[in-house]
């Protein structure tokens, strides 16, 4: 009887046991990311073109900012969110942005396979065509570039690019962190010709944890020859470019063909923390900052996500650490933050934060 029964008894038993590797293994086995979604023909054509037409626009305007008169607009910073969730901190962006409109222009990248709420702001906000984003993957290189190419082709005057998460606050007024870059608005033919003399605010290091296993992270060999080891930097995804870098950007194509590439090792792949760096420590070291504007907490991350802050952390005490930094300016802006925070940042907004 036994021996008839015992194919039954091994099925049920490898049965049992896939069904508890099925069930448990998530619990005792690591997490890996999905696999890429590769990024298609078509939306690399159309970027090509839309890169294209940025360049293009930069000369006219070059030609309208050498006829600059007394009635002109003056040089503009472009804010550029780039988001696949709702725009929560919208109320404090436009108590930042009140009073300054001439000053300033805002550029969306929303995920279009989420459905974006209406910002709660009364600002004119320019929503460029978007495409799906994924997070450690070469589509949010992408969405940056059409953020900085739409916002060149939309506005001659726009002369620094910040970028930043629908998880961002500012952490001074708009007219310090304008003045800080720009100057004293008044002076605008002075911005205009200092242009390539501008500096970019991006991070930028070469001695960062892990920073092999993320070099290798498309396989061995094959960032060459365009990318050696030793070349290969690491920086935060939030940059404040200035508008000789955004094109430099726009313009590039070789590096591109590499960070594109789909990852073999998912769980080092995030090419958006290494084009932008990379690039531009290549291409013009001294003319950038080598830090970041952007404060993060990553005291205690989690799967690559920084430390989010949560209403009972908001206080004056928080805002005042977060400006400090040990570079020339304290940090402009700050993330991550919940939505649960919007109402206690509001209440102190005009006494600690916009207060300089």
């Amino acid at each position: 009887m036994l021996p008839s029964s015992s194919p039954f008894v091994y099925s049920l038993t490898l049965f049992l046991s896939l069904f508890l590797l099925f069930l448990f293994a998530p619990q005792i086995l690591p997490l890996r990311k999905q696999n890429q979604s590769p990024i298609s023909l078509q939306d690399e054509l159309d970027d090509l073109h839309l890169f294209q037409e940025a360049t293009l626009a930069s000369t006219r305007g070059s030609s309208k900012i050498s006829h600059l008169g007394t009635t002109n607009p003056k040089p503009k910073i472009a804010f550029l969110f780039l988001t696949n969730s709702d725009l929560i901190f919208a109320p404090l962006w436009q108590r930042f942005f009140q009073r300054n409109d001439h000053l300033f222009n805002v550029y969306v990248h929303a995920d279009p396979s989420f459905k974006l709420s209406t910002p709660q702001w009364s600002i004119k906000a320019n929503f460029i065509p978007a495409k799906r984003t994924e997070r450690g993957s070469p589509t949010l290189i992408s969405a940056a570039r059409r953020l900085l190419a739409n916002a060149i082709i939309h506005d001659p005057f726009n002369m620094y690019f910040a970028l930043l998460s629908q998880h961002c606050i500012p952490l001074h007024s708009f007219l310090h962190i304008y003045t800080s870059l720009l100057g004293n608005p008044n002076a605008a033919s002075k911005a205009f010709l200092t242009q390539p003399s501008h500096k970019s605010y991006i991070e930028i290091l070469s001695d960062a944890p892990h920073l092999h296993n993320r070099y290798v992270a498309r396989g061995e060999g094959v960032m060459l020859p365009e990318i050696s080891f030793d070349r290969f930097r690491v920086g935060s995804q939030f940059f404040v470019l200035a508008k000789r870098h955004a094109l430099l950007v726009l313009k590039e194509r070789k590096l591109w063909r590499k960070f594109k590439l789909p990852c073999i090792d998912l769980n080092s792949c995030y090419p958006e923390e290494h084009y932008f760096p990379t690039l531009l420590s290549m291409q013009d070291p001294k003319g950038c900052s080598h830090y970041t504007l952007t404060r993060v907490n990553w005291t205690d991350s989690v799967d690559g996500h920084p430390h989010t802050y949560h209403a009972p952390e908001v206080s004056p005490d928080l805002l005042h650490t977060l400006r400090k930094s040990n570079s020339t300016y304290s940090y402009f802006f700050a993330r991550k933050f919940s939505l649960g925070c919007l109402k206690p940042l509001m209440e102190i907004a005009e006494d600690v934060i916009f207060r300089d």
